[in-house]
């Protein structure tokens, strides 16, 4: 069994990977280590470099806006508290985005909705929309209709060909796919939600997705073997990485075989040879 997350493979600096097969290149929080993460001014830059694909996370206000933020408190990213279960929109769009950037930012952020961004993408990349829950004293729940408010708002874009809907929230999937059959659902992968160790887990793994009718798996590099890799490619899936941050890593599982590489470096996808 080969585990390509710590697999060592060298490559002399400067050198490009040739891809034998097309990888999906995408910018995890549009950039997150060069823009301020899952800001229009991340995903703006990330327009600029070598990618297929940006990747975002919704929240949902209390007042039933899709917002693209990926903690459910605001305190860590900008100037305001509180949990997004009991934040209005009015008062999450009056927030600063990147109040507490490293280095700061030049000019204040909103925190954008939804729509805004998948406007600004809009015939230029793909879309993966990671559907977040909501939390509370440490339990875990799902925003109201946050489902139905999403599909909604792709298809007022005109984007179902654009996107791909993803969570850890796996129950969440076929839901998605009943709303609207046309768009490509993928579930997320890490050791919170699937123990590798279990018997029989990697079967038991395909299974589960199958009946889900996702098209994607997106899996922490971690958990990332060969088999895995050769059976979700059996299985007809579709199988992802995140998150690739180093122009090593990025080679080595593109030689690998894998079908997509998220990334908070997407500049460092100049290393492959498209």
């Amino acid at each position: 069994m080969v585990l390509y997350g710590r697999e060592k493979i060298w490559h002399c600096k400067g050198e490009k990977t040739f891809m034998h097969h097309h990888i999906q290149r995408v910018a995890h929080r549009g950039g997150s280590h060069l823009a301020p993460e899952n800001t229009l001014a991340a995903f703006r830059n990330a327009l600029t470099l070598p990618i297929d694909a940006i990747e975002l996370d919704v929240h949902m206000t209390r007042d039933g806006h899709t917002v693209v933020f990926h903690d459910y408190t605001v305190e860590k990213r900008t100037n305001g508290s509180g949990n997004m279960l009991d934040l209005d929109f009015a008062y999450v769009r009056s927030l600063n985005a990147v109040a507490h950037f490293a280095g700061g930012w030049p000019e204040p952020q909103q925190i954008p909705t939804l729509r805004e961004v998948l406007e600004l993408a809009k015939g230029h990349v793909q879309v993966y929309i990671e559907i977040k829950a909501s939390k509370r004293n440490g339990i875990m729940g799902r925003y109201p209709n946050i489902a139905e408010t999403v599909v909604e708002e792709v298809r007022a874009a005109g984007m179902l060909d654009q996107v791909l809907v993803i969570s850890f929230d796996w129950t969440l999937l076929p839901l998605v796919k009943s709303l609207e059959p046309a768009l490509q659902t993928g579930a997320l992968v890490s050791d919170d939600v699937w123990n590798a160790r279990a018997e029989r887990a990697l079967p038991m793994l395909m299974e589960q997705l199958t009946m889900l009718g996702c098209k994607w798996i997106n899996v922490h590099r971690d958990l990332l073997t060969g088999e895995m890799l050769e059976t979700a490619h059996a299985h007809g899936f579709r199988l992802g990485i995140w998150t690739v941050n180093t122009e090593r890593a990025i080679r080595r599982f593109a030689a690998a075989g894998v079908d997509s590489l998220t990334s908070d470096r997407p500049d460092l996808f100049s290393a492959l040879q498209v």
